[in-house]
């Protein structure tokens, strides 16, 4: 059901305002990543998987939530610790709430998993579960979101992440290249100190910078995906002259596709970042969605895996490891799924391409 609008068009953000405010500890993580080593550098040799066989070690993974997306994770993460002999005992859904991964959490402690891999929703409130279960020996690997006061190299093996300040710059290069270097902007950031997404908008904005005729004319944060509609509906209410709406990620941007289509702004392009196929599909069929950037979540999930083992090895990891990403639009569509998901494209969307 589409929200009213009045209410939005009073709370629109003045184009000075900032993406996101960071924390001093975001600023020192966001200034780690230019010293990032590479998921293809993170290496297990033949000696090292004949120990790691003999070891009987155990692992679970602890995620946010359910998505395409995590399971590509969780299955890239499963098989790599399935190839070198490790178990996994248990792997726990979020659902998005934060109080639900710390009750995760603690119930994983009572399995004493060797190795835990998570994403955190809140790294406040999840922090003493996972403190304990890292006292009682699982060896911690982070995606993307640090656990505040947790120091590398103690409390956990390292940070799996995607390039988020070059995921930023290629969706600010992707608005540019089909703008031409001239034209209006909306941007619909994520407003939650968080800081993959905070990374991502920020670079974004700033990379938007270096074209000085493409304009931002309109800035508003959203804490709910279920928001997105609303305010793009407002904010084209305000400045029907926007060529083009940046959102912070993909499912968030299916509610301005929509607004947009039913809206009847049919010639307003939305420039994203993931995967996801209800955009994929709208894209296919030349749509509202110009284009995504995307990592590759099968290799996030194996990459920090990896990690996990070499750590019980005695290997340790930089504080952060990247993914590569790739632009996503409708020429390469099924390549970049592919290389994403390690998985065939869903059929509506190859349907939709004419394939």
């Amino acid at each position: 059901m589409r929200k009213r609008l009045l209410p939005l068009l009073s709370g629109l953000m003045m184009l000075a305002a900032p993406a996101i405010a960071q924390t001093n500890s975001d600023t020192d993580f966001v200034a780690a990543l230019a010293q990032a080593a590479n998921a293809n550098e993170v290496i297990i040799n033949e000696l090292q998987q004949d120990k790691l066989k003999g070891m009987g070690l155990t692992a679970a993974m602890a995620w946010h939530g359910a998505s395409p997306w995590i399971s590509a994770v969780n299955r890239g993460a499963k098989e790599t610790f399935e190839r070198h002999g490790v178990k996994v005992l248990v792997t726990t859904d979020a659902q998005y709430d934060p109080a639900k991964q710390v009750a995760d959490i603690e119930n994983i402690q009572a399995l004493k998993p060797d190795m835990l891999l998570s994403l955190v929703i809140d790294g406040v409130s999840a922090k003493v579960g996972l403190q304990k279960a890292v006292d009682n020996g699982s060896g911690l690997v982070l995606l993307s979101n640090p656990i505040p006061g947790f120091v590398h190299g103690k409390e956990y093996a390292g940070i799996v992440s995607d390039d988020m300040q070059g995921m930023g710059n290629m969706a600010a290069e992707a608005v540019n290249q089909y703008l031409q270097g001239k034209g209006k902007v909306g941007v619909i950031f994520h407003d939650v100190n968080y800081f993959v997404t905070n990374t991502r908008d920020n670079a974004f904005l700033r990379a938007l910078e270096a074209y000085p005729g493409i304009d931002i004319v309109a800035r508003k944060g959203f804490v709910k995906e279920q928001d997105t509609s609303a305010i793009a509906s407002a904010m084209m209410l305000r400045h029907p002259d926007i060529d083009v709406i940046y959102v912070a990620w993909d499912a968030a941007a299916e509610g301005v596709v929509e607004a947009l289509r039913g809206d009847g702004f049919t010639q307003v392009k939305v420039v994203s970042h993931d995967l996801g196929v209800n955009n994929l599909l709208d894209m296919a069929q030349r749509g509202n969605m110009l284009a995504s950037v995307s990592d590759r979540p099968y290799e996030i999930g194996a990459t920090m895996a990896r990690i996990a083992m070499l750590a019980k090895l005695g290997e340790q990891a930089p504080l952060f490891t990247l993914v590569p990403f790739d632009l996503v639009t409708r020429d390469n569509i099924k390549d970049v799924w592919q290389q994403a998901y390690q998985a065939d494209v869903p059929r509506i969307i190859n349907l939709a391409l004419g394939d």
